[in-house]
């Protein structure tokens, strides 16, 4: 073959080499960046660090069912404390869940968990009111309700979204704007501002970076 030949062959073998080599490492890629960890963390022994972990819960969704621990099992969610009969930050944030809602849509590793710190006024058929009113057709968004105390314990002990100390007694009150971001081994990946849109558009940025982090492990096992 002429030497002109051998370079028309260079030509095409070239552009296919580097296409092949696009496509099977296209799906090797990492992410561009890891989510932190939040919470105190612990040692097991010398060698592995224990994050902070959601602790088991037991609460009643809209639908009157029980939701646990079990329920989130292989999730990533978001997680908020509203009542219903707030006029103040809560319809923003129930809003402002609702693009989250939307945007994962029927994907069925990423669920919303909105507990409510008004039980005893937010019954099961108040919740399921609640959640038509913001267009919640599936199980993908659940709205909780159960005991005070427990509701409670959630928000400081295991979410970190309030600070203040309290027994969730009759005095006790819990009033956060903020959203807390649960990967799928319970561990805090991130905090957010749900009454502003900016923050709840890096929140559904980061669930798509979680996503592709656990679809990145998956294919490299």
């Amino acid at each position: 073959m002429s030497t002109k030949g051998n370079y028309y062959w260079l030509l095409i073998l070239i552009p296919c080499a580097f296409i092949a080599w696009f496509f099977f490492n296209k799906n090797k890629q990492e992410p561009l960046r890891s989510l932190p960890y939040f919470g105190k963390k612990s040692k097991e022994n010398t060698a592995d660090t224990m994050y902070h972990t959601v602790k088991p819960f037991m609460f009643i969704d809209q639908y009157n069912e029980k939701v646990t621990e079990e329920t989130v099992k292989g999730k990533i969610y978001v997680t908020d404390f509203f009542f219903t009969t707030c006029h103040s930050i809560c319809p923003i944030m129930s809003n402002q869940l609702e693009r989250v809602y939307k945007t994962f849509y029927n994907n069925k590793e990423v669920m919303i968990l909105s507990h409510t710190v008004a039980p005893e006024e937010d019954s099961v058929n108040v919740m399921m009111d609640y959640a038509k009113l913001h267009g919640v057709n599936n199980k993908q968004w659940l709205f909780l309700t159960g005991d005070k105390k427990h509701l409670y314990e959630m928000a400081r002990q295991s979410y970190l979204l309030n600070a203040e100390e309290g027994n969730g007694g009759e005095a006790d009150f819990i009033h956060t704007q903020n959203f807390a971001l649960v990967d799928k081994e319970k561990h805090l990946r991130g905090f957010y501002d749900g009454t502003d849109s900016i923050e709840v558009s890096r929140l559904i940025t980061d669930i798509k970076l979680l996503l592709e982090e656990y679809d990145y492990k998956q294919k490299q096992n």
